[in-house]
This record gives structure tokens, C-alpha cells and sequence, in this order.
């Protein structure tokens, strides 16, 4: 380092040593102007003296300029244009690169082959200090929908030397939108398309003016904060329950049976709609989404009951209704419940009841008819003898 100052020296050139001696952190100030034009001067050693206007152009006034917070130069004024000075004049021959942060950081002259005096001294005219812009939002409302765009409009008060316009997110370091616009255009649409929920947050802007090099690009301070609300709602889940006995897809008449929706996604002031569709007309019930999830009811199924059933999630926010995707549908049947017997049962035992009493009838007469065969006439009782303990029955020829 000590090298390349004794280099710089042997040159005549050296780098302004910087020093505060204000204490106020001041050291550059403008004279007999206003706020951002006049005689520029620099504080050393707890003395303030003149620039001289050898070399002085809109590079090194736009580095004073930057350094006061009045913009960028408009003018780089020669030959006292605001008036000599007097006492010392510190800086000779100044040579900025632009990119400094104070002209005390600007490489300078010290043996110029002019002679200056203070009818030498350099003058400034600054744009200004850069103003607050303005953000706005060109929709009425805060809250959008996936998919959706929104329309900002940045606005700057007055428009000098302006380059571009800039959208930026907080906490994101880079513009999320840029417009390029006409140096005195003072107002720009920012249009911020295909939102996700990561766009929601709070949005500023801010503008860009140019300086004197092509590259030199003064950025204003941020406006105000647009808070956005990104709404994406998922398709809710849906499935119901009812008797073990029923078949799958049914529920018996007068049985009782619930039908639960879920979401993992929550607003406030949500609530699950429950659509039932069927041949003549479509059934609404609504129940509070306080919490992920919700059951609807039915006490006792009835024929009205049987349809296809479909959820969705609905919530209010800044004035707008946002209406989840419905689910896929869940028809449900209502089906009559089995009798105790059934008519086929019944048949059966008809038929087997009627067999029953043919068969006993059968059995009786076959009965009736063998005790009548086996049962002796009184003629036959009369005749009959009894030979060696044997009835023998005697036939006896009618005449």
C-alpha cells in the first residue's frame, strides 16, 4: 500500500485521506444555493475549502450529489458559478470513477500546470432528493385466487432522468417485476401474473434513475408495503359410514348413516358444503370447517337420501368467495330392509306344509283302511270254531 502511494505521489496523484474532522460524519456541504445546488466545499483538518474546477464534470458531481442525498447532477457548474469561496481549496483536480460513496474517496491532482483560484471553484446542481414513490393496487380487492394476476401501479411524484420501475417482495433480494419507461414517465403498471402462494406477502417499489455513466443507476427508497393473500384451495376428501350389515355403496331405509369431509388446508370462517345431486333435484347443507374435518349426519335413511354426494370447501376473505374444487362422487343407494321371511321362504314352507298334511291324510286313510280289512264281520265272529286254539273261519255260502 505504502508503494503505490509513493507511486501515486511520484505521479501527482494522490487519494483524498477521508478524514472527519467534523465528528458529524459532514464533509462534503453545498454554499449560497439550496438543499442540493451551490458552491461545493469539503471539510479537512476542521477546515472547509473549495473544489477547483479543473477536470470538474458530471462524474464527480454526481458522486457529490449521491453523497448529500440529492439524486444525481444535473449540472457540473464552472468558474464560481455560485460565488467564490475563500480559505483553502483542498481538492484540485478531481477524478471520480462514479462509483465512490463520498468525493473525499475520488483520486485527485495535486500539481495541476493551472493555477486555480476561487473564481475557480465548482458548483453543483443535483436533481433532488429522489422521492418516495407510491404503490397502489388497480383491483379492489387484497385476496386472489392460484392462477390469478395482480395489477400494481407505481407512481413517482415527478419524473427526471428516470430509467425503471421495480416490484419487490420482501425478503426477496431480486425484482420480481421490472418495466423500463421514458425519462419523465412518473407512473407504471406492474403486473405480477400466474400468482402461487408464494407470492403472497407484502410488496413495495421503487425506481431507478440514471447518472451520468451509462452504468450508473441510482435506485430511490422503497414505497410503501401492499400486503397480498394467496388463496389455493384443496379438493376435499369425502367417505361415509353406515350399518355393518349393509352391502358396500348402500345404506338400509330407516338405518342411520354419516358422510365425513376433510381438508388439510384452513382459513378462517371456512365451512364444508355437502351437494347431494339426484334425478329430481339437487339437496345443499353447509356445516363450520372448525376443524379439518366435518360429518353430516342422517339419522334414518330414507329413499330421498340416495344420490351422488360431493364435498367442497368454502371460505369468505376480503370480500370475495372462494370455492374449493368438488370431490369425486360418492352415490350412496338406499335399499329397503331383508324380511324376516322372505317370499321364497315362504313358498317353501307352503309346499312343505301342504306335503305334510297330504302325507298325514295318505297316513290315516292307509290307517282307516287296514283296521277296516283286519276287523272280522259279525256273521264271521258267529261261525267261526276253535280248533286246537285257532280260530278258523268258515265260509258260508249265501244263498
Amino acid at each position: 500500500m505504502l508503494r503505490i502511494l509513493h507511486i501515486l505521489s511520484v505521479l501527482g496523484f494522490v487519494l483524498w485521506d477521508g478524514i472527519d474532522a467534523s465528528g458529524d460524519g459532514v464533509r462534503v456541504r453545498l454554499v449560497n444555493g439550496d438543499e442540493c445546488s451551490g458552491r461545493v466545499e469539503v471539510l479537512k483538518h476542521y477546515q472547509w475549502g473549495t473544489v477547483c474546477d479543473r477536470g470538474w464534470n458530471l462524474v464527480d458531481a454526481d458522486v457529490a450529489c449521491r453523497e448529500l442525498g440529492c439524486g444525481l447532477a444535473e449540472s457540473a457548474l464552472q468558474h464560481a458559478a455560485f460565488g467564490p469561496g475563500s480559505g483553502v481549496i483542498w481538492l484540485w483536480h478531481t477524478l471520480c470513477s462514479g462509483h465512490e460513496t463520498s468525493l473525499t474517496n475520488c483520486a485527485t491532482v495535486l500539481h495541476s500546470e493551472h493555477h486555480c483560484t476561487h473564481r475557480n471553484d465548482a458548483g453543483v446542481i443535483c436533481s433532488g432528493p429522489l422521492l418516495l414513490p407510491s404503490l397502489s393496487l388497480l383491483t379492489p380487492n387484497t385476496v386472489f385466487e392460484r392462477g390469478e394476476s395482480v395489477r400494481f401501479s407505481c407512481t413517482v411524484p415527478q419524473g427526471r432522468h428516470l430509467s425503471d420501475f421495480h416490484l419487490y417482495k420482501h425478503s426477496v433480494s431480486t425484482p420480481l417485476v421490472t418495466q423500463r419507461v421514458d425519462q419523465s414517465q412518473t407512473r407504471v403498471e406492474l403486473t405480477l401474473s400466474e400468482l402461487e402462494t408464494s407470492h403472497q406477502g407484502s410488496y413495495s417499489c421503487l425506481y431507478r434513475i440514471k447518472g451520468s455513466l451509462p452504468s450508473q443507476l441510482l435506485s430511490s427508497p422503497p414505497s410503501n408495503s401492499i400486503n397480498i393473500t394467496v388463496v389455493d384451495l384443496l379438493t376435499p376428501q369425502h367417505w361415509y359410514n353406515t350399518s355393518s350389515e349393509a352391502p358396500a355403496g348402500s345404506v338400509i331405509k330407516g338405518h342411520s348413516f354419516n358422510i365425513t369431509c376433510t381438508s388439510q388446508q384452513q382459513y378462517p370462517g371456512g365451512s364444508f358444503q355437502l351437494r347431494l345431486i339426484r334425478s329430481n333435484g339437487t339437496v345443499r347443507q353447509s356445516l363450520p370447517a372448525l376443524t379439518p374435518s366435518v360429518t353430516f349426519t342422517f339419522a334414518s335413511a330414507q329413499s330421498s337420501n340416495e344420490g351422488y354426494y360431493y364435498c367442497q370447501y368454502r371460505v369468505q376473505l376480503g370480500g370475495r368467495t372462494f370455492v374449493s374444487r368438488q370431490s369425486q362422487p360418492l352415490p350412496i343407494s338406499i335399499r329397503d330392509p331383508d324380511p324376516v321371511l322372505s317370499p321364497m321362504v315362504v313358498s317353501w314352507l307352503v309346499s312343505g306344509l301342504i306335503f305334510m298334511v297330504a302325507l298325514i291324510v295318505i297316513i290315516t286313510i292307509t290307517i282307516v283302511l287296514c283296521k277296516k280289512e283286519k276287523k272280522p264281520s259279525e256273521l264271521e265272529r258267529e261261525t267261526r270254531t276253535c280248533v286246537d286254539n285257532t280260530y278258523v273261519a268258515l265260509s258260508i255260502n249265501k244263498i
